[in-house]
This record gives C-alpha cells, sequence and structure tokens, in this order.
C-alpha cells in the first residue's frame, strides 16, 4: 500500500498534468491510502475547480458523488484523525527548524504517513516533500 496526499489524489478526478503517472503508480500498488482529511480536502479542490471555472456544476457534483462513494466502498483506505494523532502532529511541527514551510494539512498527511509506518509519501507539493525527512519519512514525485 502507498500512501497519498490530497495533490495526487485529486489525480483520480481531475484532469491535470502528472495524471497518468499518478494513476499507473497506483494501479501497480496493493491500495492506496490517505488521511481522513483528504475528505474535507477533496471538497475544497473541486469547489475551487468550480469557482475557478474549470469544472461545470454538473461535473462538479458527480466528482464530489462519485469521491463519496469511492471513499464509502473502500477503494481509499483512510486513516482516522485521533486526538493523539494531532498531538503528534503538534509536537512535530514545533520540533521543525525554522525554516521549514509547512502547512496544517500538509503536517497531518505527513504524520498520518509516519504514525501508520509508511517509508514513503507520494505528492508533488514541494513543501510537503521538502518537510517529509522531518517526520522519517521519504517524498517521491513520479511527476
Amino acid at each position: 500500500m502507498i500512501y497519498f496526499d490530497t495533490a495526487y489524489l485529486a489525480r483520480f478526478y481531475l484532469c491535470e498534468s502528472g495524471t497518468e503517472a499518478v494513476r499507473k503508480l497506483a494501479e501497480s500498488a496493493d491500495g492506496v491510502a490517505s488521511c481522513e482529511l483528504i475528505r474535507l480536502e477533496m471538497a475544497a479542490v473541486f469547489h475551487r475547480k468550480l469557482r475557478e471555472g474549470s469544472l461545470s456544476k454538473s461535473i462538479y457534483n458527480a466528482n464530489r458523488k462519485q469521491f463519496k462513494q469511492d471513499c464509502e466502498s473502500g477503494v481509499w483506505t483512510l486513516f482516522p484523525i485521533s486526538p493523539g494523532l494531532i498531538e503528534t502532529t503538534v509536537e512535530k511541527i514545533g520540533e521543525l527548524p525554522p525554516t521549514v514551510f509547512l502547512r496544517a494539512g500538509d503536517a497531518l498527511h505527513l504524520a498520518t504517513a509516519a504514525e501508520q509506518g509508511f517509508k514513503e509519501i507520494y505528492s508533488n507539493d514541494r513543501h510537503l516533500l521538502a518537510a517529509a525527512k522531518h517526520f522519517g519519512l521519504k517524498g517521491v514525485d513520479v511527476i
């Protein structure tokens, strides 16, 4: 099983640069996992695409429906956000050097992947990838 952040998982619902490479990677794995946070982040991604005009209202609704069905049917393995995970993430952020830029959601993805025993995290988010080593992870971008 491999761990994807939102930037990679979104490529299953949106045609963006790197879609084929990400899908090929997922097909070669025995499953794709992420943090439950991805449900909220994907809602925001779909809405942003609607707001920007790159999705019609019907495609927006279809993507939201398909993503919800995929989550409910177990297409994606989603790890829960527990109080312990939040505390671990807070502590990890507190240990970061002042030069590391890391958003809260990315930190939660990194902490989740590390807590679940992953050695790698897949993304094309440069900040997440740069911070991965501070969580004991290797950041990988196949795009």
